[in-house]
């Protein structure tokens, strides 16, 4: 088959999807507005577009995000006339529609068969909207920004022939009739690659080697903020390091922000997260304690998977919002885990068999957990294990997810898409 991939910032969620299909003698084409000068990417044929306009100034601020999705809308089926020019016709369009590149795909290639990454449909009640009381603005106008928002959604159900999700939870987030058309396969975890290592030494700074003998208790975001339950973590931390004098916090994070709104210095007084949370709970940390907290800013993979490897307890928390990959992630590494009890979690983390649960506003019980289990040597193996276990069964990348992904491929070439149970 012809197949053609549509992700901004390409390869995203299709990393292991998109080499795979190559390997098995598919023509896979992939269309990015990511700056590179390669053509190629492990038997992908790259094809990148930029936007030809910026946004409108003064425009509504209701349609501000619809008219940026419009515009790299326009600037993707430009690309693609010129790639159907060249003599290009995919059999199979895979797009990830959230910045709205693939709105008008289908104007050019529409006999061809579309399948939608199902992220996240936006909800005014019942996930991430109004779920933190702190930041909520109770802003009445929200509702209908919010509707718009979804627009892009909206349109794309029109033209899109299946979709698929990572999580239970997420694809429930989308209404029907489109619902019926997702299937639920998640993008997948090397468990293989990601996996426990008695034996990891790391070295931090240049001056801090720790192995598995340190007590180590590790937080991952991709950016420090509350949506991941940033505040919550820093506001355990006093109590935590009080009753753990030997316990390093390492903190893995960039100080944008991913999902939510940056703070300002005049209402939060910070211009990051990572800086406003900081400042809060500083007093109550002493020097010497303070010294054994270290923010690692972003790392590469292979140092991510190490520290994974090296935690004593992993904590994860997240608002009712897309599941991240670091937490099946640090469930592959074997880590002993400490989440939220929140919707998403569900899925993956079981009440003391994969993990523990903590209500996401506690901090007090979050330090309370987190110490329990740095006391209990036995039950985050058991843990650990039993996590590690279920991460192989259920998200396994090279037994589990691939091969159902390249099959809803395959089935969305003939039409065959249907709902998913697994």
């Amino acid at each position: 088959m012809n197949i053609l991939f549509i992700h901004q910032n390409f390869p995203g969620q299709f990393k292991f999807l998109a080499p795979a299909l190559a390997q098995q003698g598919h023509k896979v084409v992939a269309m990015t507005m990511r700056k590179t000068e390669a053509k190629e990417w492990q038997g992908v044929q790259l094809v990148t577009y930029t936007a030809s306009r910026g946004s409108t100034a003064n425009v509504h601020p209701w349609l501000s995000d619809f008219e940026t999705k419009t515009i790299r809308g326009e600037a993707c089926f430009q690309a693609a006339l010129k790639l159907k020019e060249a003599g290009f016709t995919p059999d199979v369009i895979i797009a990830h529609p959230g910045w709205g590149e693939s709105l008008f795909i289908k104007e050019v290639w529409p006999r061809a068969k579309l399948g939608m990454y199902c992220e996240f449909f936006y909800q005014l009640q019942g996930a991430d909207v109004g779920f933190d009381p702190e930041f909520t603005n109770h802003d009445p106008t929200d509702a209908c920004r919010l509707r718009l928002k979804n627009l892009n959604n909206l349109l794309h159900f029109e033209v899109a022939d299946a979709g698929i999700s990572p999580t239970h939870w997420q694809a429930s987030t989308f209404a029907e009739p489109f619902r019926s058309k997702i299937s639920v396969v998640h993008d997948g975890i090397d468990t293989e690659a990601v996996a426990p290592n008695p034996r990891i030494k790391l070295t931090l700074n240049q001056n801090l080697t720790l192995t598995k003998q340190d007590e180590v208790i590790t937080f991952v975001n991709r950016n420090l903020e509350p949506y991941r339950g940033y505040h919550v973590f820093m506001r355990a931390l006093p109590e935590i390091l009080k009753r753990r004098p030997q316990a390093r916090v390492l903190i893995v994070g960039g100080d944008d922000v991913s999902y939510g709104s940056r703070p300002t210095l005049q209402q939060h007084g910070g211009q990051t997260w990572k800086e406003v949370f900081g400042r809060e709970v500083r007093p109550q940390i002493s020097d010497e304690d303070w010294g054994r907290v270290l923010f690692l800013g972003k790392v590469p993979y292979k140092h991510f998977v190490s520290l994974l490897q090296l935690s004593t307890v992993h904590v994860y928390l997240t608002y009712p919002f897309v599941l991240s990959w670091s937490l099946l992630e640090a469930m592959s590494a074997g880590c002993a885990i400490v989440a939220s009890n929140t919707q998403p979690l569900h899925e993956a983390i079981t009440h003391n068999e994969t993990g523990k649960l903590v209500d996401f506003f506690d901090p007090k019980a979050l330090a309370q957990e987190v110490c329990d289990l740095l006391d209990k040597p036995q039950e985050r193996q058991n843990l650990g294990a039993n996590a590690r276990t279920f991460a192989q069964r259920n998200y396994d990348l090279n037994t589990v997810c691939l091969p159902k992904q390249i099959q809803w491929v395959a089935d969305l070439a003939v039409l065959r898409s249907s709902p998913s149970s697994n």
